[in-house]
């Protein structure tokens, strides 16, 4: 530090430009941060009797387009690993359609649940305006363990 006119000087300013040398560090270790805090959700399956059938189509949609509907033989209904009334299938379905026309819906049901809780889910269904619903099979099943 020199002395002029009485008063002290600095010799070094400030810079006036953000260093950008570590930056390419900073955004690798952010990335690596989200990667390894990222938890992606998937449903659990449940232990139900799956319905047989002859013959079977592949859903040809990506997993993000495809909404499980499960059912048990008790009625119970579960969307999402969660339970919810029948009455409300509608209400959940009917945001998640509009937002997305490609939805699919699969209903997973067991093979010995009655008839009138998976009739009760497809009127829901209806009324929610949802255009393409497939019931989930055992061959169906198979196919889908033999692509992975």
């Amino acid at each position: 530090m020199g002395l002029r006119g009485g008063k002290l000087e600095r010799k070094s300013k400030a810079s006036q430009e953000i260093p950008s040398s570590s930056m390419a560090d900073i955004a690798f270790l952010l990335l690596i941060f989200f990667m390894v805090s990222t938890v992606f959700q998937k449903d659990r399956d449940r232990e139900i009797e799956w319905a047989q059938a002859e013959a079977t189509e592949k859903i040809d949609q990506k997993q993000k387009n495809i909404q499980n509907i499960w059912i048990e033989t008790n009625g119970d209904v579960f969307i999402n690993d969660q339970p919810l009334p029948m009455e409300e299938v509608s209400d959940l379905i009917r945001p998640m359609y509009a937002s997305n026309r490609e939805l699919v819906v699969s209903i997973r049901s067991d093979r010995d649940a009655p008839y009138r809780y998976i009739d009760a889910v497809q009127q829901e269904l209806v009324s929610a305006g949802l255009l393409r619903v497939v019931f989930a099979t055992e061959l169906e099943q198979d196919m889908t363990r033999e692509r992975r």
